[in-house]
């Protein structure tokens, strides 16, 4: 089962080659917690589902590069060459000479009807190197005009042309003080479009990977690449083989599955990633984990609503089973708890099969339309993944979005209201009427997400 993986704009180009990178550097890793052969079969699988052979014996990403200007896929490609371990595609990639602007409207109303033949021929190319096509990877970002813009454009053609394939949009949160000015109306735009085209949004908030940089890397001087390597990581924890079920050695999964499992519902996509340990190699020379230990700041983690393992509020409490409910809250009060639709917990490292993931079955942690059984999941493999002996990840799909997604609405509804802007996005033929269909929409999906 292979993935296409589908990188937009500067964002998505400079993310999707340290994903590459990550996954190919721990499929290499040296292996101490398993067989040879099990290791052989993780390698195997892990190069089916990313990379395709070449000639010359060195692998290629299965991927398509896109951005409207050509220096970073320039870069990206160089990069990916001169690493001497894996490359791109000679002829995968689209560049222009002339950018987004940071326009919304340019990217999907001028980018994406110009370039669409182009780029799904592409797509289609690397789709017919697949044996089995398991679905589409889209890295994007939200703020800006290309990844945003022409990402939902792309998305939208990808659920017309391969509707019965899986689509996870992988998009990158700006950070709450950004430096486009209309970086607000972008995500809205973006965010209302993708909820009718994608599967699942896989969302990373900048300013939560800028503290994991600061505060678990010890990183003084943060750069874009930096966060990128945590958001690589993340990924790979997720997107690495598993057992294909208790009890297996195989490595079948198709890591795109976790939407099947996530999202139970349409008006729920919106899915975050945590993962334990993360640190810098300093610190990691005098660190031992236990399963328990890792699983239990993984799961005060989640209910209290914490992005990493440091400064974790110990106070909140899952609402005791069978009680009612005192009224819900309203947004302007703090959400202490948060309570989640689904989660999947994936394992990695010595002595998997002996983690107890009881804590994670309680109802109280879930809504009361699903049960423990169908809302969560665990995949496992004993094989290690990067430096980490033992490692948990995290994929949920709970309130932890509500917050960040109210103030987005609402800062673009302040800007809307007076009309701020908005002749830059009119005269690409992106109407009022479409802003109120993507307010109307997202205060929808906070609504539903509030009221769990």
């Amino acid at each position: 089962m292979s993935i296409v993986t589908v990188q937009l704009g500067q964002c998505g180009n400079q993310i999707g080659f340290e994903v590459f990178d990550a996954l190919f550097s721990d499929s290499h890793c040296p292996q101490k917690f398993c067989s040879k052969r099990e290791n052989e079969a993780y390698q195997a699988s892990c190069k089916e589902r990313f990379f395709s052979e070449e000639e010359d014996g060195v692998p290629v990403a299965r991927a398509v590069l896109v951005d409207m200007e050509p220096k970073v896929i320039n870069q990206t490609l160089s990069r990916a060459a001169h690493s001497g371990r894996w490359k791109y595609g000679q002829h995968s990639h689209l560049c222009q000479k002339q950018g987004s602007g940071n326009n919304w409207a340019y990217g999907y109303s001028v980018h994406g009807p110009r370039h669409e033949e182009s780029i799904m021929n592409l797509i289609q190319k690397e789709v017919e190197k697949c044996d089995s096509l398991s679905g589409f990877f889209i890295v994007m970002s939200m703020a800006g005009g290309t990844g945003s813009g022409l990402g939902a454009f792309l998305t939208q053609n990808l659920q017309d042309q391969y509707s019965n394939s899986l689509k996870m949009n992988q998009i990158i949160w700006p950070y709450g003080t950004g430096e486009v000015i209309v970086q607000n109306y972008n995500s809205i735009l973006t965010l209302s479009h993708l909820y009718r085209s994608s599967d699942a949004l896989l969302v990373h908030e900048n300013d939560a990977v800028h503290k994991i940089c600061a505060k678990l890397m010890n990183i003084k001087q943060i750069s874009f690449r930096d966060i990128n390597q945590v958001l690589a990581h993340q990924l790979g924890s997720v997107f690495q083989p598993t057992y294909s079920g208790e009890g297996s050695f195989h490595y079948r999964r198709n890591p795109l599955d976790l939407m099947e499992d996530l999202v139970p519902h349409p008006e729920f996509k919106m899915l975050g990633v945590r993962n334990i340990p993360q640190m810098s190699e300093n610190s990691l020379a005098y660190s031992t984990f236990t399963w328990a230990g890792l699983l239990k700041h993984l799961r005060q983690m989640l209910i209290s609503n914490a992005k990493m393992e440091e400064g974790i509020d110990w106070q909140v409490r899952p609402p005791l089973s069978g009680l009612p409910t005192l009224g819900k809250m309203p947004l302007s009060k703090e959400l202490h708890f948060n309570t989640s639709i689904a989660n999947l917990v994936i394992l990695r490292g010595k002595d998997v099969h002996s983690a107890d993931l009881g804590a994670f079955k309680d109802p109280a942690l879930y809504t009361s339309w699903l049960e423990p059984v169908t809302a969560f999941n665990v995949w496992k493999t004993q094989r290690a993944f990067s430096k980490y002996e033992k490692s948990a990840a995290l994929v949920s799909n709970s309130q932890s979005l509500v917050k960040p997604l109210d103030m987005i609405v609402g800062k673009a509804w302040n800007m809307f209201a007076s009309k701020a802007y908005l002749h830059q996005y009119t005269k690409f033929g992106i109407e009022e009427e479409d802003f109120l269909d993507g307010f109307a929409l997202l205060e929808q999906v906070i609504a539903s997400y509030s009221n769990l």
